[in-house]
């Protein structure tokens, strides 16, 4: 694209471009940290809190046990199968300063899924909770794993906090089921071996591999996106020029419900780690009511969630009466943060929800909203050293949308260029040609950019309805669902239809209990012109949705179809 039109409307002092990171990798960054922060806490979680130096040695503690290692060499990948626990930044630098490659997998997969993971990348180690041991037995022997490392929930916890803990998980509230896997190594006893073995540190470059990152599973075949210490390095340096005006080294409180397995929350962590700020790890962000007594130990001053979360947490009891007065910044991804969930949490809390763009296969940071702006329909701005172009099926670029005419011919494929770009699939060229065309990647975003270069997603390709050769976005007809009030949670889906080829089903949690599809069809009737107004409508209690909140439309067309036999 040769008129960066966004860079005439960044704030004054953003810079177009990032320049050279000064750290080579990963390991650089940390250690730079450590320097500066040592004695700061690093992060919080379970009551208990650790420092960079503590972070410094027990993740080098790790990397030298790794090394110890019969059959492990550079550039191997180690999978993490952990929640939010103090143990996953131990062992994820653990893994990067030993100059291996990180597995990142859901904790929640099923045995199939786990075993598609681990075959596909080929790891030869696992660190896994024990809650989880059990359906990585069942998998083992179909798997390349040479080397399982287990650990309780509060191994790192201190003593008799520790035992008490892992007591209770245990033997009182039942919640690991039995298991058994020959070698399996504690993680407590790898970090007493490490400590007394010596480490020699590889020399990681910006080139090398530092996270096999997983996506795609909920869609089809899950892919690993090959993320390299440059691409990590500079999504880190473009997301934290973008949200971090006003951090103060050493002083922020960075709350992280997100689970650090995520792109959106690992970079998120390793940005705000940059400030020596403080993380404060959230292990079930589903317990709302449990999470929302979290906050209330901090005057915290940095939040990242999604749409669903921050719905969730202003109808918890308790949460309005939060103290905000430290809160800076608050930074909505992963999903469109709707309308009414974004005015409404400005009032509660005095501070505007920033709106961010990516994907697993850029780093994930690609777009962001201004700082102190309000909700405005649009994902913002390309962030620096960024280009964003609007493709249409031959790849060729569209026109900006100046606000008149048809929409239609200005929408596209949303497609992205920049250092944040992963460098493929891994083993997988069919799927990476697919996806990268002349070092652009194609995104699967539809969407259209304004001549101030503010780009608006419509939708995903594959969730677009087509109503008698309308398009129809589930975005839209969402943000205005959730608009009613007796509404708490909406999706919305295709389903086939004689006459239209395909209609619009809309499927509703409610949150006045006297809500019916009359009063729904009528509100519908008064905000949606007809080919957009839903057909069906289903009321449920709760909504499928990833780990990280985000509403799975595939699963309910999947029951969709089911159910039409």
């Amino acid at each position: 694209m040769g008129n960066k039109v966004w860079l005439d409307s960044y704030p004054s002092g953003m810079p177009a471009e990032i320049g050279a990171s000064p750290f080579s990798s990963l390991p650089d960054l940390l250690e730079d940290t450590i320097r500066r922060f040592g004695d700061k806490p690093a992060f919080h979680n379970l009551g208990h809190s650790i420092s960079f130096n503590e972070l410094d040695r027990l993740s080098r503690d790790f990397a030298a046990f790794l090394h110890g290692l019969r059959g492990i060499a550079h550039g191997d990948r180690i999978a993490i199968m952990l929640p939010n626990l103090l143990q996953y930044p131990v062992v994820l630098f653990g893994i990067l300063r030993a100059g291996l490659t990180v597995v990142n997998v859901n904790p929640l997969y099923t045995a199939r899924e786990l075993e598609a993971q681990l075959k596909d990348s080929g790891a030869k180690a696992i660190i896994i909770l024990e809650n989880f041991a059990r359906i990585l037995q069942e998998v083992l022997p179909n798997t390349p794993l040479e080397h399982v490392i287990s650990t309780q929930i509060g191994d790192l916890l201190p003593v008799p906090k520790r035992w008490i803990v892992n007591f209770v998980v245990k033997r009182v509230k039942k919640m690991v089921p039995e298991w058994h896997i020959d070698d399996a190594v504690p993680l407590l006893t790898a970090l007493k071996r490490g400590a007394a073995s010596e480490f020699r540190p590889f020399k990681t470059g910006r080139a090398d591999i530092a996270f096999l990152q997983y996506t795609g599973g909920t869609t089809g075949v899950a892919k690993g996106a090959m993320l390299t210490h440059h691409n990590m390095l500079a999504n880190l340096e473009q997301t934290s020029l973008w949200i971090s005006g006003s951090f103060k080294e050493g002083r922020e409180i960075a709350i992280a419900p997100l689970p650090m397995y995520h792109i959106f929350c690992l970079t998120s962590t390793l940005a705000f780690m940059k400030w020596g700020s403080l993380t404060v790890l959230i292990t079930n962000p589903r317990d709302l009511p449990a999470f929302v007594e979290e906050l209330g130990h901090w005057k915290f001053s940095v939040l990242t969630g999604v749409n669903t979360l921050f719905n969730g947490l202003m109808n918890t009891p308790g949460f309005d009466r939060l103290d905000f007065s430290a809160l800076k910044v608050v930074v909505g991804g992963g999903a469109s943060v709707q309308k009414p969930v974004a005015e409404r949490w400005q009032k509660i809390t005095g501070t505007f929800l920033t709106e961010a763009y990516g994907l697993t296969e850029t780093s994930p940071g690609v777009c962001c909203t201004l700082l102190g702006t309000p909700w405005n329909g649009t994902v913002g701005l390309p962030v620096s050293s960024t280009e964003v172009s609007i493709r249409d099926e031959a790849f060729n670029e569209l026109p900006l949308w100046n606000g008149e005419g048809d929409i239609a011919r200005h929408t596209g494929e949303i497609c992205v260029f920049g250092p944040q770009v992963m460098r493929g699939y891994w083993n997988n060229a069919e799927e990476t040609a697919k996806i990268i065309e002349r070092g652009w990647l194609k995104t699967g975003d539809v969407g259209h950019m304004d001549d101030k270069g503010y780009i608006t997603i419509t939708d995903r390709k594959k969730d677009m309805i087509l109503v008698s050769g309308f398009n129809v976005y589930p975005n839209e007809i969402e943000s205005i669902v959730m608009m009613h009030p007796g509404v708490a949670e909406c999706a919305v889906i295709g389903v086939p239809d004689k006459r239209s080829g395909e209609a619009v089903k809309l499927i509703i949690v409610k949150k006045d209990p006297t809500l019916n599809k009359e009063d729904v069809i009528n509100y519908c009737k008064t905000q949606l012109t007809g080919y957009k107004r839903p057909l069906h409508i289903d009321f449920r209690d709760s909504l499928p949705k990833t780990p990280v909140g985000k509403i799975l439309r595939r699963e309910l067309r999947d029951e969709n179809q089911q159910a039409a036999g």
